[in-house]
């Protein structure tokens, strides 16, 4: 049991973390910390390295988890996928109400929940409230395996998680009623927040500050590979029993975990288990092949320092984020942004199952065009600052899915490839918008802005079914949805800063003045042009 003190001290050092992550890992003796401070923000790095073995070793094994978070959050577009029917009685109405039964056409699909249960007509709605029941599952494991992380470690949260999502995952494929089946789908949900979270978390906590932001856009990847993987192994298993528990069974090595996986040293020197931390600090430096006499004296002198050094600070709240005009608008255009992602990614990549042509061809192009996607993140947010990159993503997903709107159905292959490119900008998007709301909020607020960030991309997420269900009253109807939310996005991202090396703001107070001595430096560059402007023209008079 940790004390609400000691779990303010833990949401303190994420804050830090989530600052290091933004900065890029770059330090400048202007801007950057002193040597104090950098011992403490660096006191992991310190002693086990910036990236050796032990840290590679691990990414590599939290990085599976990914996988599983791919499957449960997309399984729905292999679980329901649209399918023909006709009423048993030959009636030429699909949907009359004297037909009692149904056949469906099973030439690609053995069965699905739309078959098992009947969901089609008046009961079609409860395939989207499946997916929506599972992003409002997400939404509440993260909260709920966030706040567990805190109080008791990464680790153990972390194994809890993936036995309830393997539990839960594979009894949903055993289940006999559609209710039961919703329930295991939320509960896996529920896990699949829990692992989101919990690993993202401790690899962040584990990694040297240079390696931060750009393994925090490689983290996408194996989800990246699972979406790829997922229309293969619906190919072979098109029963939907057999899918559900294809895709829930590899979670079962994952409680290994329990094994494998050290607790977060920085989470153990949080909460003052300062013996714990120094042995988990010397494996991984034994591991890396690093001195470890240090060890020791090191993690006291900054236990020490960390005592002296602590402050009172404003805790930032939900309030704070809509209290000033600066923040309000962050929060606004940020915020709408994560929604874009949350109501674009997950639409199109639903909306994707049910084009014209070969459903496992389609979702897979989409898939693997995302790995290019999220690689390319990790350049263009360096070379073209945050602000471009969301700007130029939002906008090449909002006009290729508005031009999918009104393009011919044949050949299936054009949409296919605009559908494509929306989710390649969507896959550029998420890395990007992740680490630009992390250097817009202030520290005293960047959790919670951050935190309220994904809220509006879960709710994005929720919605988003119910979106691409309107492809039964018009095939133009959800890619015109996607593609303007999208350019929206676009548009109001031209209210935001560049963010890109530069010094993080600490308090709302900073955040206000370097919004208000940009634009001071803005008027000022445009009365030097005028006045250049005027010499000019006086010497060609």
């Amino acid at each position: 049991m940790v004390s609400e003190n000691r779990i303010e001290d833990i949401s303190n050092e994420q804050s830090i973390l989530l600052k290091e992550v933004v900065q890029n890992g770059k330090t400048e003796s202007t801007n950057g910390p002193s040597k104090d401070e950098e011992d403490q923000i660096d006191i992991i790095q310190k002693c086990t390295g910036v990236l050796g073995r032990w840290q590679l070793w691990l990414c590599f094994i939290i990085f599976l988890v990914k996988f599983g978070v791919s499957w449960h959050q997309l399984s729905i577009v292999f679980l329901a996928p649209p399918v023909n029917h006709w009423c048993i009685n030959n009636s030429t109405e699909k949907c009359s109400e004297n037909c009692s039964s149904f056949v469906y056409d099973t030439s690609v699909f053995e069965s699905t929940i739309i078959t098992e249960w009947d969901l089609i007509c008046s009961k079609s709605y409860l395939v989207n409230l499946t997916q929506t029941i599972t992003m409002l599952g997400i939404l509440v494991g993260s909260m709920l395996f966030g706040f567990m992380s805190d109080k008791y470690g990464r680790k153990n949260p972390l194994v809890l998680s993936v036995t309830l999502q393997a539990a839960s995952g594979i009894a949903a494929g055993f289940s006999p009623w559609f209710s039961v089946f919703m329930i295991m789908k939320f509960l896996s949900a529920v896990a699949t927040g829990g692992t989101m979270i919990t690993s993202f978390v401790l690899i962040m906590e584990i990694v040297g500050t240079e390696w931060r932001t750009v393994l925090g856009i490689l983290y996408q990847i194996p989800f990246n590979l699972g979406h790829l993987f997922m229309p293969l192994i619906s190919y072979y298993f098109r029963n939907w029993r057999q899918f559900q528990i294809i895709i829930s069974v590899p979670s079962l090595f994952l409680i290994s975990y329990y094994w494998l996986l050290p607790e977060s040293p920085r989470w153990q020197l949080a909460v003052g288990n300062k013996e714990a931390a120094i042995a988990t600090l010397k494996k991984a430096a034994k591991c890396n092949k690093l001195p470890t006499e240090k060890i020791e004296t090191d993690v006291s002198l900054y236990l020490e320092t960390k005592d002296q050094t602590q402050k009172e600070v404003h805790k930032g709240n939900m309030m704070d984020l809509f209290r000033t005009p600066v923040m309000r608008m962050y929060t606004i255009v940020i915020g709408f942004n994560w929604l874009v992602c949350g109501l674009c990614f997950f639409g199109v990549s639903q909306f994707i199952g049910q084009l014209g042509g070969n459903i496992f061809v389609n979702v897979a192009i989409s898939a693997i065009i995302q790995v290019p996607s999220t690689l390319f993140a990790c350049y263009a947010t360096k070379a073209w600052g945050r602000k471009k990159t969301l700007l130029v993503a939002n906008a090449l997903a909002g006009v290729s899915l508005l031009i999918m709107g009104f393009v011919p159905t044949n050949p299936s292959w054009i949409k296919t490839t605009l559908s494509s490119i929306g989710m390649f900008g969507m896959a550029l998007s998420f890395p990007s918008v992740y680490i630009y709301s992390g250097e817009l909020f202030p520290t005293v607020i960047r959790n919670v802005g951050v935190g309220f960030s994904s809220m509006c991309a879960r709710i994005g997420s929720m919605i988003a079914p119910f979106v691409a269900s309107l492809n039964s009253s018009g095939t133009w109807i959800p890619p015109v949805i996607f593609g303007v939310i999208a350019l929206l996005g676009a548009i109001l991202t031209l209210k935001l800063p560049e963010t890109l090396d530069c010094k993080l703001p600490d308090t709302i107070e900073e955040a206000e003045a370097f919004e208000i001595r940009k634009k001071v430096g803005r008027r000022m560059s445009d009365a030097w042009k005028k006045r250049g402007s005027i010499f000019e023209k006086k010497e060609g008079v």
